[in-house]
């Protein structure tokens, strides 16, 4: 009898980082199963970089991202072609991972076909089905759908536990993107902290991208990060510009000309966690981030209004600012000024993991098949 297949589906750049290791665990000598890589190319650009840094080449690639698109019609698109590809391919499971439109509709297409859901990073939540729009609603679906619930937390498996999920099918393994980090930093780093900042300023690295803050709540991250800049001479600030228009006008209209804040492309998987390695603080809306700053130990001002990784916050790597202008302003100075506050906030740990989630997975898929 042959290895059992699982097809692992992504489509965006945190789902290749996060799934990676499981990828490359599944490809093992010892393991029972073999993966079946799909990649439906909703974020191509930043997709394939992640990829060809730990070396997955995809079995299938839908290329189903157009200039432009909406949720609905990528959804649909998804959807169906998710669909075609595990109807051709029978694999044993599928596996997807978070709270993406791509995780959404594979689960769906999956279900549609009686084939079991793998959930990787399952179990997070607001509570607030619009913040994070639309991964909170994703999330809480694929909940329902999935047949193994890979929690990343305790707090992520009493989440589900209290949504009266089946105990038996619900699997605390800790968070993948803290094996993806590891295996990143074993490896020599491909860029310098000079190629970006000057040695001696100190780096704030900025990552803000969340469709729920696009208007005015991104213009008043963007006006707290130019009056940071102004007033502290002793800063520097790097932000990898996310690609959707409604992120790169507004950065570019009221950051492009500063000369301590400089407007880059996004960079490669790699060279961001060299970044953050490098840099003093992070200003973030992102949730990956905030998992990769605390086994980092860099202190981290969350950018928005809620957080599904409480555990950052209760580590005390990370505090909950929101998007006001006037709280972002007055948290990173006191950053800037504080030592002992500082210091309270930059402690390396790991609330997410030990580096051994992607073996658990495995070993539990292939129990489990």
């Amino acid at each position: 009898m042959g290895k059992r297949a699982v097809m692992v589906v992504l489509g965006t750049r945190p789902e290749a980082i996060k799934l990676a290791p499981v990828i490359l665990e599944l490809q093992g000598p010892t393991s029972s199963l073999t993966p079946i890589v799909c990649v439906t190319g909703q974020h191509r650009e930043m997709l394939h970089p992640v990829l060809e840094w730990f070396a997955i080449k995809p079995d299938i690639d839908l290329h189903l991202m157009q200039a432009n698109q909406d949720l609905s019609s990528f959804a649909a698109r998804a959807l169906t072609d998710v669909g075609g590809a595990i109807r051709s391919a029978k694999p044993h499971a599928v596996l997807v991972q978070g709270d993406t439109t791509t995780a959404l509709m594979a689960a769906n297409a999956a279900f549609y076909q009686r084939v079991p859901v793998g959930h990787v990073e399952a179990g997070l939540r607001t509570r607030d089905l619009y913040n994070p729009f639309p991964e909170e609603m994703n999330r809480r679906i694929i909940s329902v759908l999935a047949r193994f619930h890979f929690a990343p937390t305790e707090g992520a498996r009493q989440a589900l536990l209290a949504e009266q999920v089946d105990p038996q099918t619900v699997f605390c393994v800790g968070n993948t993107v803290v094996d993806a980090l590891r295996l990143t930093l074993a490896r020599e780093p491909e860029i310098e902290r000079k190629t970006f900042a000057s040695e001696d300023r100190r780096l704030i690295l900025v990552t803000a991208h969340r469709r729920e803050s696009f208007g005015s709540p991104f213009e008043e991250i963007c006006g707290a990060i130019r009056t940071i800049a102004d007033r502290n001479d002793d800063v520097e600030f790097i932000y990898p510009v996310h690609l959707n228009p409604n992120v790169r006008d507004p950065v570019s209209r009221l950051l492009g000309e500063h000369p301590r804040i400089r407007l880059i492309e996004p960079v490669r998987y790699e060279q961001f966690v060299h970044l953050m390695n490098s840099c003093y603080l992070i200003l973030t809306d992102s949730g990956g981030i905030q998992e990769e700053a605390a086994v980092l130990g860099k202190p981290t001002l969350i950018m928005r209004t809620t957080t599904e990784r409480p555990e950052a916050v209760s580590s005390g790597t990370a505090l909950l600012v929101g998007t006001s202008q006037e709280a972002i302003v007055a948290n990173t100075e006191r950053l800037l000024s504080d030592g002992s506050a500082y210091k309270s906030m930059a402690k390396a740990q790991s609330p997410f993991g030990d580096g051994s989630s992607a073996r658990r997975i495995v070993e539990i898929l292939a129990e489990q098949l």
